[in-house]
């Protein structure tokens, strides 16, 4: 038997099922007309970015990462709660011109920028964040032929990174962001070319669940930013210091510890040095603030007995919830929590197998839990679905197509 995750806090039960903001299970699938589903909570996201405001101080500003959940219902509500946003390719950039966001609030980071995405950006007012020395200088290219000044930042790669990151984003050889030691000098190059100079992007990993290596990460990253600051003899008006929070997937994972990691950042801040006094301080987060408001919903179609084991055969699967598959970079399959969303409350009887309904061995929601008695035409809830669940997953493969989204 393997366990399941932790469910995040916020769901309950009603009439014996599972209720997401205070609505059964079934009665959402209902009214959407259908499963697959994901269901996101607007309340459970107010709470996650309050909790930040809480915690955090107050100088901080928060910048959602919008490849966790680009629905453009989600995107509207948490852009209208955050204090920016940041996209990763043009057809992020038409996602948020879409809800009529204020682009100049919008900043672009990504290693393999098209001169198409650089042109869209910099008409835009995006502010880019420069991931080589040749892609600030196609940048400025492109905004002498617009004959718009573009606003530029560049994305550091440090010479350290964020311990215990599920992935590691800097320090050491990385196809992300300019390597800290040339940094200063290409600093220097666009100012002296006259661009909008919008300061550092230093993004050193996603997932972890450690405050202290949060905590560590961010004074390093605070140094890393003096240092250059300092070499290259300029201003700096903005610094994103990255996010790396992670939220608990897997049996024995821990919430981050949010209030020491605000409590160690309100000691740094009151040291900043002269290079940083006048920044504008951002974390930018994506899973911490949606992904435990959404859960996937998926029906069972059949259950089946091979050699032994139990499997409970749904309407979903992998092409819908690729890392809940153990398919998005995980070494060992490990499995999210889950539950018998229309029996959320029963006690758990039986070992089972929670697979998809692709043609691969590789659709899997749950090895040999321990679930409650499910049968044909129950509901199984998969959570912390509200982050790489439909934005990051080949609804394509099989010709399966999309899942329904809903925010309730």
């Amino acid at each position: 038997m393997k366990p399941v995750g932790p469910i995040p806090a916020g769901y309950a039960a009603i009439d014996g099922e599972l209720a997401i903001a205070g609505r059964k299970a079934s009665e959402i699938v209902d009214e959407a007309g259908s499963t697959p589903l994901f269901v996101y909570s607007r309340e459970l996201i107010e709470a996650r970015v309050q909790k930040l405001r809480d915690a955090l101080p107050e100088r901080i500003r928060l910048n959602y990462a919008i490849k966790a959940n680009s629905f453009a219902p989600v995107l509207q509500h948490v852009s209208q709660i955050v204090d920016g946003l940041d996209i990763a390719s043009a057809g992020e950039l038409e996602m948020v011109r879409g809800i009529g966001y204020d682009l100049t609030r919008v900043s672009f980071a990504g290693p393999g920028k098209r001169d198409a995405e650089l042109e869209a950006a910099i008409a835009a007012g995006v502010t880019l964040n420069l991931e080589s020395e040749n892609e600030a200088r196609r940048a400025l290219a492109i905004g002498e032929k617009l004959g718009v000044v573009p606003r530029l930042a560049i994305r550091v790669n440090p010479d350290f990174e964020l311990r215990g990151s599920g992935m590691k984003m800097g320090g050491g050889a990385k196809p992300f962001g300019v390597d800290a030691a040339r940094v200063p000098a290409l600093a220097r190059e666009i100012v002296d070319a006259g661009c909008d100079w919008r300061g550092l992007h230093i993004f050193t990993g996603s997932q972890a669940l450690s405050a202290e290596a949060v905590i560590d990460m961010q004074a390093k990253v605070l140094d890393c930013a003096h240092r250059i600051a300092s070499e290259a003899g300029v201003p700096l008006p903005k610094l994103n210091m990255g996010g790396g929070f992670g939220i608990p997937y897997f049996a024995g994972d821990e919430p981050l510890d949010l209030d020491a990691v605000g409590e160690a950042l309100e000691r740094e801040l009151a040291a900043l040095p002269d290079t940083l006094a006048a920044a504008d301080l951002f974390v930018e987060l994506g899973r911490y603030i949606v992904g435990e408001a959404g859960v996937y919903l998926t029906r069972i179609v059949d259950r089946k007995e091979s050699y032994g084991e139990t499997y409970l055969v749904t309407d979903g699967g992998l092409h819908h919830q690729l890392a809940a598959s153990g398919n998005f970079g995980t070494v060992v399959r490990r499995n999210y929590p889950v539950a018998i969303a229309t029996r959320f409350d029963a006690e758990p009887v039986e070992e089972a197998n929670v697979v998809g309904c692709l043609c691969t061995p590789l659709d899997r929601l749950a090895d040999k839990a321990h679930l409650s008695r499910a049968e044909i035409g129950d509901l199984v809830a998969v959570f912390c679905a509200g982050a790489y669940g439909a934005s990051a997953s080949p609804s394509a493969f099989l010709g399966q197509g999309p899942a329904a989204e809903v925010l309730i």
